[in-house]
């Protein structure tokens, strides 16, 4: 399954600085993992299987809560049982049509 998941503080008094701070914090959680997964500028990516993504999204958004008592989590998940590599074969396959490298 691939989760696309975007966590971080609902409220920090508007300062910039701490939002990236803690959502920094939520990303390391994330890549130390050792799951597969990609950052941008609005959601982090992850793929594996059910318990173990969750349990990440779960810790990446207990690290955010460390720092903020409300805290706002986006999830969308494709789940598909026994598929692996879809973080990067689904835009490798749309450069193909694009005619780019990937």
């Amino acid at each position: 399954m691939i989760v696309a998941f975007s966590v971080a503080p609902a409220v920090v008094d508007n300062d910039s600085a701490e939002m990236s701070a803690a959502v920094a914090e939520a990303v390391r959680v994330v890549r130390a993992s050792g799951l597969p997964n990609e950052t941008n500028a609005m959601f982090t990516l992850i793929e594996g299987e059910w318990d173990e993504v969750f349990g990440v999204i779960k810790k990446a958004t207990d690290a955010v809560r460390a720092v903020s008592p409300r805290t706002s989590l986006v999830i969308k998940a494709d789940i598909r049982e026994g598929v692996t590599g879809q973080l990067t074969q689904k835009v490798e396959a749309v450069n193909r049509r694009l005619g780019e490298s990937s």
